[in-house]
């Protein structure tokens, strides 16, 4: 369920780690008392990201005819996943950010490119 970490009980956590598996489930709020209490948080665009991975497996098996083992996706599933959260806590580091702004600020990043390199669609 979405904004179930509030201002209200965000304080009241005794954790180190906090991967968020639903949707929006902290507020900003929650999202800066958090951090300001040294909680690293995954954010959910990363935690949460395997069902839509998947969903796109499954589309382009379907347009393609041609179907991969269970291993294949587990597989292709956790290289996509490292290689988002490398890249996220890699420029949570560089740009000093939290990991939330940093896989924000490389989604938008990736959409800027594709949009550079392909143009709009219409």
């Amino acid at each position: 369920m979405s904004e179930q970490i509030t201002e209200k009980n965000a304080g009241k956590l005794r954790c180190r780690l906090l991967a968020e598996g639903a949707n929006g489930p902290t507020t900003l709020e929650a999202d800066r008392i958090l951090g300001d209490n040294g909680v690293f948080i995954i954010p959910d665009i990363l935690a949460n990201a395997g069902g839509v991975i998947v969903s796109y497996f499954e589309w382009v098996q379907d347009l393609q005819r041609f179907f991969w083992s269970e291993t294949d996706i587990q597989n292709r599933l956790r290289d996509i996943i490292t290689s988002a959260y490398q890249r996220t806590l890699h420029a949570a580091s560089e740009r000093r950010t939290s990991m939330r702004m940093a896989a924000l600020m490389n989604g938008i990043d990736q959409v800027a490119q594709a949009h550079l390199q392909r143009g709009l669609y219409p």
